[in-house]
């Protein structure tokens, strides 16, 4: 039986520059009420590592860490109907206000969507590309293990460039 699950709200300020989306968040995700929180899910050791800090498990640590460097972090889903913590069992789903979000954060230069799902999610539901560009990174879920942890901080690392451009 599918059950449905609603995403959090962004981690942002009038300051970020660049907007990272996932899909939804997944079991463990909504256990503890954080982004990424499994802990096979590499997505905050890539950050702390390209971003060069120290690594924290504290939440509100991660939290100012992303905000320190500009970055929003979202969902394209707002809700759903899922089984499982698997994107293919997504069903049912509504989606944030991406649209509105960027209006409302005009510094945003580029986005940056954690694995297929959420770039084909935003593609449906994104009226045009606001001039920013929109880049698919290989998942950081344990469940995308097509690629290894350097392949993806490999990927990842253009969020960097970007940063640096900007």
């Amino acid at each position: 039986m599918s059950t449905r699950i609603f995403s959090f709200e962004p981690i942002a300020d009038q300051n970020s520059e660049i907007l990272i989306l996932g899909s939804v968040p997944g079991r463990k995700s909504l256990e503890e009420q954080q982004y990424y929180a499994h802990p096979q899910n590499c997505f905050w050791k890539l950050m702390f590592e390209l971003l060069k800090e120290d690594f924290t498990t504290d939440y509100t640590g991660r939290k100012s860490l992303l905000k320190r460097h500009h970055i929003a972090l979202w969902d394209v889903i707002d809700s759903c109907e899922r089984r499982s913590s698997l994107d293919s069992d997504i069903r049912n789903e509504e989606h944030n206000g991406i649209a509105d979000f960027l209006h409302q954060h005009p510094k945003i230069k580029a986005i940056f969507c954690n694995g297929q799902k959420s770039f084909h999610q935003l593609k449906k539901i994104l009226p045009g590309n606001f001039g920013i560009p929109i880049i698919a990174l290989p998942s950081t879920s344990p469940a995308h293990a097509s690629l290894s942890y350097e392949e993806k901080k490999r990927e990842w690392s253009r969020i960097i460039c970007k940063e640096d451009q900007i």
